[in-house]
């Protein structure tokens, strides 16, 4: 059961507290820059986590200005189409409404709130030629910090992002030559765990790391257990198969 901590009071919520009953996503993000690129990645990693857990999600963009630009980038990040939140006419009927929303210090009215901290990209000396050059790279550096901790989008953060993602895409296509076995239970119960607490995707990515590493598992398995971790992840992690020497 997917539980957040409100950024309202501190406490832990449940995000879908009625079984198959409807939760209204709404991202708060006003701007094109790469703080709201991050709540809208935010939100979209939450309804991917709603929906593995069988939830029904409705989503919703309330933004500002340039909002064309933002959801341009944001389809370039593969975050899912967002429904216009402006002018939002009575709802329908949701169990749960859980806003996303950066650290503005001005929190949604009404559910829960889920607060994501501000990304900053570097200016000047380390500065990234262009963060949407590759959009997957981009995307793991945002998710490769928790949430509620600012991140700095860097040519180091970008290159570090780079070179993981490249890494697990050539170990991916491999496994995948393989016979396929099942994720194990004790492996599909630890990332679950993780993104059930508060929406933990750095521990997600832990896990990842470690299963990669672990000598007792066939390959088989390793590739499904990517491939399952990916449904929330949305980072293309099987891109390379058929690539593998």
């Amino acid at each position: 059961m997917l539980r957040i901590i409100d950024a309202r009071t501190g406490q832990p919520v449940v995000a879908a507290p009625a079984r198959r009953g409807l939760t209204r996503v709404e991202a708060h993000a006003p701007g094109s820059d790469v703080s709201a690129l991050r709540v809208l990645l935010v939100a979209d990693v939450l309804v991917r986590a709603l929906e593995l857990g069988g939830t029904p999600v409705w989503t919703l963009l309330t933004g500002g200005r340039r909002q064309a630009e933002l959801r341009a980038a944001a389809t370039a990040l593969g975050i899912r189409p967002f429904e216009e939140g402006r002018d939002l006419a009575a709802g329908l009927g949701e169990a749960q409404i859980v806003h996303v929303a950066g650290d503005s210090g001005v929190l949604p009215e009404g559910g829960v709130v889920v607060g994501v901290a501000p990304a900053i990209r570097a200016a000047g000396a380390g500065a990234a030629p262009d963060p949407l050059a590759d959009p997957a790279v981009l995307r793991l550096a945002l998710l490769a910090t928790r949430r509620d901790t600012p991140v700095r989008i860097d040519a180091d953060a970008l290159d570090r992002a780079g070179r993981t993602l490249a890494r697990w895409r050539r170990a991916v296509a491999h496994w995948a030559r393989q016979p396929s076995r099942p994720v194990p239970e004790e492996v599909r119960g630890r990332l679950r765990a993780a993104w059930e607490d508060n929406l933990d995707v750095t521990e997600v990515l832990n896990v990842l790391d470690r299963v990669a590493d672990a000598a007792d598992l066939p390959d088989g398995a390793r590739f499904e257990t990517y491939a399952h971790a990916d449904r929330l992840l949305g980072l293309d992690l099987v891109r390379g198969l058929g690539s593998a020497a």
